[in-house]
């Protein structure tokens, strides 16, 4: 991601789409949940001339209905987009009984 200002806030729901190239086809991955934060941090990889002679990443950390917290690492390969709560989800379920 270039934007400095994600089109995405804490608490949206979202799904989050990343491809890795490999050899004639790419492998795809997704995962929705609720952002906590976007953040940049450096990588304890060097790179000349970028800040602090570091590689920097554009973090996404979400929850997923289950509790668990995701860090995705986002590149030109991800794709980011809307996404509405799962109708019948464990937790809905969870609440009805």
């Amino acid at each position: 991601m270039t934007d400095s200002s994600p089109p995405f806030k804490p608490g949206d729901r979202v799904t989050v789409t990343q491809q890795i190239p490999h050899q004639n086809r790419a492998w795809t991955t997704c995962v929705t949940g609720t952002v906590v934060r976007f953040e940049q941090r450096k990588t304890g990889s060097w790179y000349a001339h970028a800040k602090d002679d570091k590689l920097w990443l554009d973090r996404l950390i979400l929850r997923k209905d289950d509790g668990e917290i995701v860090v995705c690492n986002l590149d030109n390969y991800s794709r980011i987009e809307p996404s509405s709560p799962e109708s019948g989800s464990s937790t809905a379920a969870a609440e009805k009984a």
